[in-house]
């Protein structure tokens, strides 16, 4: 095996590794902003849920607090999407930076 052949092998290898920890990067820090997000979300429902038994106690009739479940379910559904869908582009946006790197080693292999 010559000399360049042995440099190529290690500079290839080289160039994998930090192709791989630069992808792990992408990864992690997406996987950190969705953990807060889940966080975020989890700590809220808590609070609004929390908030809407507060309200129900204090209620005299049934009929209000039949309307504070029925604002309080539907508020819960469409937060719960808008949290579903930003969870779903953090995702995305993962998926997409841990891509770049092997996509630059691809077009820098052609």
């Amino acid at each position: 095996m010559s000399v360049n052949t042995i440099d190529d092998a290690q500079k290839f290898g080289r160039e994998g590794v930090d192709l791989a920890l630069k992808s792990f990067g992408s990864v992690s820090k997406g996987m950190q902003a969705i953990a807060v997000e889940v966080a975020d979300y989890s700590k809220k429902s808590f609070e609004d849920g929390a908030a809407l038994v507060e309200k129900i106690i204090g209620v005299k009739t049934v009929d209000k607090a039949i309307e504070l479940q029925s604002a309080y379910a539907k508020a819960a559904y469409e937060t719960y999407l808008a949290r579903l869908t930003k969870i779903g582009e953090l995702y995305a946006d993962m998926a997409k930076e841990s891509y770049k790197p092997v996509e630059a080693a691809f077009a820098k292999a052609k």
